[in-house]
């Protein structure tokens, strides 16, 4: 029994802390007027609870070590920890914020870019998992990777695709080529 309580108390910290880091992350670095929308894209939840299960599980390992266990569960609760800081740092890193205007893209490793729509060119699609995986390939060359599995893909299609007919003059009726029952947005990309 006491195993257990030590084990909902590390688990509580855990997720205390990411979601303390999350809020002093918004803070910091998400000053843009796309990110005071409240509108945004970010990567399913779970893997943010994935991550931190992960921190739990190799501090319960070296806990374990601790006590005359293994000396393999030491190195590998150390490297699940740092799986699972890894899994929260993408987690918290990626998002893309957008208005009625333009989004606002933040990746890992990268400087934010801001985007007014009409800089998308059109689309690739891809499977992978059983997940649709929409590529918009923008006029900079650079291209936004969106699954549908991430919280929030949907509504921003839609609100690209408007932004994109208002700030290229095309008129929706006429884009035969916009199903999003199919996955569909944007103008397919042709192979390179």
């Amino acid at each position: 029994m006491g195993k257990f309580v030590v084990i909902l108390i590390v688990a509580a910290l855990v997720f205390g802390t990411c979601f303390l880091v999350d809020q002093l992350f918004k803070k910091l670095f998400r000053s843009k007027k796309q990110h005071q929308s409240g509108r945004s894209v970010r990567l399913s939840k779970r893997l943010g609870a994935f991550g931190a299960l992960m921190i739990v599980l190799g501090v319960a390992a070296i806990f374990s070590w601790l006590r005359g266990s293994e000396v393999i569960l030491a190195a590998g609760g150390g490297l699940i920890i740092v799986v699972g800081v890894g899994m929260i740092v993408y987690y918290l890193s990626f998002g893309i914020y957008y208005d009625d205007d333009s989004f606002y893209l933040n990746t890992l490793g990268k400087k934010g870019v801001a985007y007014d729509y009409e800089n998308i060119i059109g689309q690739r699609l891809y499977t992978a998992s059983g997940n649709v995986v929409i590529e918009l390939h923008m006029k900079d060359g650079r291209t936004v990777g969106l699954q549908s599995a991430m919280d929030g893909v949907y509504p921003f299609l839609d609100e690209a695709f408007a932004g994109w007919c208002r700030q290229t003059e095309h008129d929706p009726e006429n884009c035969d080529f916009h199903d999003p029952s199919q996955s569909l947005w944007f103008p397919m990309v042709e192979d390179l």
